[in-house]
């Protein structure tokens, strides 16, 4: 009589946003650089096994977790331990649960392979002191997704230990790494090596060095030799960064309980730094907001206001450099540029869908000889709205100023 095989932990995780979604998560990824959807049973050992239990309608595999949807006569008392003994059923007789891997030139994969590789001989085997284990569940145009399980979830140091240790040895091996994210349930942690404290995490507290962030006629100077490392950079290239828009930054003056408080954020292509400053001049490093928290209806108001300005311009005196619009709109900061161009982008998918011509064509690039940048054309491309085929860029950029002077006021 052959020994059993221990049992497979499995979590169900409701959807957050849909009722109708259940989440399954496995302590690691079910097949490691692989993520897949079906909406029929095909020949997968895994669907098929799902698309047998009465109500599901869908199933997609993301890393460790396993989402499933059900239909509306579907009860999930009695769906979820179905489909978890389904599960545990394939994995138990099958090492090729989403099917045959064809071979794939992805870059998402190749780092998740790594991320993971690091992972599981570097990372874990340190934190399994603690009970804890760190997975990466996926990885998506260069965001490295990781979660938490045992003694890290939860834990009062997950923070300190994924920003100070995890997070700077994978940036440190795998510079290709665009953001990382932790992706815990930390609220659902039954077992945390360190409980909550009322206080902030250690991490959260860590002063930067006096004399570092300084005023200068009015704005906040960072020293390049003290954040150039800290942004993947060398203090040469953070410097041309900054002139060329490839560094953005933001600064954010404090209101309500905040208020004396000035927040920096500083973004290169890979890496992101903040500090909050105070009003005595002492500083402290604190976690860079998400780029998903960068709020939409902020660039879609500077959209708004790069259109009226550019709308009420002579056309005597267009077009401006991009530069000249910035600082028109009261833009001096570094990355001012940048933020420019992307609103520029949303006035020309605007005017793209309502037919119009682009107000864009007004702004150009100062070294592209009386042309906007190349982004400009490609987005024009991308819209089916870019040069005709025998037309040169110049002419079509002619062309359209030529429409917006035509435009009723």
């Amino acid at each position: 009589m052959s020994e059993a095989s221990p049992k497979r932990r499995i979590r169900a995780q409701a959807s957050a946003r849909d009722t109708a979604v259940m989440g399954f998560v496995l302590d690691d990824a079910l097949v490691p650089g692989r993520s897949a959807r079906f909406d029929a049973p095909g020949e997968a050992a895994l669907p098929r096994a799902l698309f047998d239990l009465t109500g599901v309608t869908r199933v997609e595999v993301s890393g460790a977790t396993i989402w499933v949807r059900k239909d509306a006569t579907a009860d999930w008392a009695a769906l979820k331990p179905a489909i978890a003994a389904a599960i545990r059923q394939v994995l138990d007789t099958t090492d090729a649960p989403l099917g045959p891997q064809e071979a794939e030139d992805n870059p998402d994969t190749a780092l998740l392979q790594q991320v993971e590789a690091l992972l599981n001989t570097q990372v874990n085997p340190a934190v399994a002191a603690h009970g804890g284990h760190i997975a990466v569940e996926k990885v998506e145009a260069g965001t490295v997704h990781l979660r938490m399980s045992g003694g890290c979830q939860g834990c009062a140091a997950s923070a300190a230990t994924l920003r100070d240790g995890v997070e700077r040895m994978l940036r440190a091996a795998l510079p290709q790494i665009r953001d990382i994210e932790d992706v815990t349930d930390h609220g659902a942690g039954d077992a945390p090596y360190y409980t909550r404290e009322d206080g902030p995490s250690p991490m959260l507290n860590r002063p930067v060095p006096p004399g570092v962030i300084d005023w200068q006629d009015g704005q906040l100077m960072v020293d390049p030799d003290y954040l150039a490392p800290r942004l993947g950079l060398t203090p040469e290239t953070l410097h041309e960064g900054l002139q060329s828009g490839d560094v953005v930054g933001v600064t954010e003056t404090g209101q309500g309980e905040d208020e004396g408080k000035t927040r920096i954020v500083l973004r290169s292509a890979t890496r992101a730094w903040a500090a909050e400053v105070r009003a005595d001049g002492s500083a402290r490093e604190i976690p860079p907001p998400r780029s998903s928290e960068v709020a939409a209806d902020k660039e879609q108001d500077l959209a708004t206001r790069v259109r009226t300005h550019l709308e009420a311009l002579d056309p005597e005196k267009t077009p401006i450099t991009y530069g000249a619009l910035a600082r028109a709109l009261g833009l001096w900061l570094p990355g001012s540029v940048r933020r420019v161009t992307r609103a520029l982008e949303i006035t020309m998918r605007e005017d793209a869908a309502a037919d119009r011509p682009f107000i864009a064509a007004r702004a150009v690039s100062r070294g592209g000889d009386g042309l906007p940048g190349p982004g400009f054309f490609d987005l024009a491309q991308h819209l089916s709205r870019g040069p005709d085929p025998d037309e040169s860029k110049r002419d079509f950029h002619a062309r359209e100023l030529s429409r917006l002077t035509r435009m009723p006021a």
